[in-house]
């Protein structure tokens, strides 16, 4: 006969080992994400020992102030990635958009209907983008490239060229500036859009589709599931992400230009590559591309308070965020075969 006390050490050691089990499983599932932030900690501990001013609340608060711009489009271009696609237009886009706010906000009108305006301009772009590729079987990189030409050169067109100052007396100002809380206003977006985009990439119908068209289109298309709306969906959120974003910074800065954004599309697409999502599709970590930010900001943010040459800034940049995603794929991440 087993004595009860045998039975509850049975029990006991049971549970232990689903706990274990559990756990491996957890940390094999989330490895890549992990690792990268093991890279972001080691980096922000070097700048930290390296500068007095990298670990103070100013400096916290400015650093997230402007990433704000870089979380709002990544959420949206993690969502595209996903479906194996990608967007080269959104820095051309929050040039347009920083080009639309100054003028319509010069012209007299009020925060509201500029707001809106800016926004459906950047929903437009994405419409045309996601309809040309999605619909008519044309690549993505090659539509978002022409695109990202062309919008540059429209952005150009609409300020000849020059700067349009923004007065700050304009209400809407208060979202590249403004705080609530002692909490930059953008970064607050900014952070709601984050939780809202992992919860419907993770939890909604919507995000299990943009994951299993990236993983294998024809299988949810043959399910029913109308696989060129849903990515033309993902495009429609990068354009009218990025345009958001083109507003935040214009009214940061105080002015609109079509030379905001240059080299903005590809901090983006690197922080959501470095942050675990595949760009082979089928893969996607809100989490790891908010980390993925993260460091190409601290990188930048360190540098500056190391007083390193602006001209050498983005090879060391770059040098870094390589190394990064190279030891991310090559030790901890699964690639593609």
């Amino acid at each position: 006969m087993i004595s009860k006390e045998k039975v509850e050490n049975n029990n006991i050691n049971m549970g232990q080992y689903q706990f274990n089990t559990k756990l491996f499983s957890w940390f094999g599932e989330h490895k890549q994400v992990l690792s990268i932030f093991l890279i972001f900690l080691i980096i922000s501990a070097y700048f930290g020992m390296s500068t007095n001013s990298f670990f103070t609340s100013s400096n916290f608060m400015n650093l997230i102030q402007q990433l704000a711009p870089n979380l709002i489009v990544v959420v949206a271009m993690t969502f595209v990635i996903t479906t194996a696609g990608i967007d080269l237009s959104v820095g051309s886009v929050i040039a347009l958009a920083s080009a639309i706010t100054a003028i319509l906000l010069e012209a007299g009108f009020n925060s509201p209907i500029t707001l809106v305006i800016v926004l459906l301009a950047g929903v437009m772009v994405g419409i045309v983008n996601g309809y040309i590729s999605a619909y008519h079987d044309i690549p993505p990189f090659i539509v978002t490239l022409s695109s990202m030409i062309f919008i540059r050169g429209f952005a150009l067109l609409l300020t000849g060229g020059y700067s349009i100052a923004i007065a700050k007396e304009h209400g809407l100002v208060n979202i590249g500036i403004g705080t609530l809380f002692g909490v930059p206003v953008a970064a607050l977006i900014a952070i709601i859009i984050v939780i809202l985009g992992a919860i419907a990439l993770r939890s909604s119908r919507f995000g299990i589709y943009v994951i299993g068209i990236g993983a294998n289109e024809e299988s949810v298309r043959r399910s029913g599931v109308d696989t060129r709306k849903i990515k033309l969906l993902t495009y429609m959120m990068s354009g009218g992400a990025a345009a958001l974003a083109g507003l935040i910074i214009s009214s940061r800065l105080g002015s609109g230009s079509s030379n905001i954004g240059l080299m903005f599309e590809m901090d983006v697409i690197a922080a959501v590559v470095l942050g675990g999502t595949s760009l082979f599709g089928g893969k996607g970590t809100m989490m790891g591309s908010l980390i993925g930010v993260s460091i190409i900001g601290v990188i930048k943010n360190g540098l500056i308070l190391m007083q390193v040459s602006p001209d050498i800034i983005q090879i060391i940049q770059g040098m870094v965020l390589l190394l990064a995603v190279i030891l991310n794929i090559r030790i901890f991440g699964n690639r593609r075969k």
